[in-house]
């Protein structure tokens, strides 16, 4: 699957190992075996972990501090309970990598951004029919949120900014 950033595609260095036992660098897990990849994270590696839309944001709390990256996975590009997730994680302190999983559309994408998502893993038929291009244009059609606590100011802040200033 396609792997894309705010700046494009890049690589994916993270290997799937749903179980956690993968002899590799940075592994990328299941929830259900986080506990027991990070108790046997001796080997130096990295652990990421990947987790449903419907699990609760607090369930990663206490583990925050020992992943790197947090795949979400998302059914379809119409449930935005992953956007919600990430903005909670961010919120708690995760300075981790946030990758949005599933086929979302281009058209999302400056919305993950804003909600703290680093990277967007894609579906080969996704991204067959919007090609990086399309993703790259529409991240920056929007240079400006509603959202707080990410990247710029955002527009209800900047308008009680200037009605202060006077202006």
């Amino acid at each position: 699957m396609p792997l894309l950033d705010r700046n494009g595609l890049k690589p994916d260095e993270w290997t799937i190992s749903e179980d956690g036992t993968a002899d590799a660098p940075r592994i990328l897990v299941a929830f259900d075996h986080l506990k027991d990849a990070l108790s046997g994270n001796g080997r130096g590696r990295r652990i990421g972990v990947t987790i449903a839309n419907t699990l609760k944001s607090d369930a990663l709390v206490p583990y925050l501090n020992d992943i790197d990256l947090v795949s979400i996975a998302f059914p379809s590009y119409g449930d935005g309970r992953g956007f919600s997730i990430a903005k909670q994680l961010r919120r708690a302190g995760f300075k981790g990598t946030l990758r949005a999983s599933g086929p979302l559309i281009a058209d999302q994408f400056a919305y993950a951004l804003a909600c703290g998502f680093d990277e967007i893993d894609l579906p080969q038929a996704q991204a067959a029919r919007q090609p990086v291009e399309h993703w790259l244009k529409a991240a920056a059609s929007i240079s400006n949120t509603y959202q707080r606590g990410f990247g710029e100011q955002n527009i209800l802040d900047a308008r009680r900014a200037a009605r202060l200033a006077g202006k």
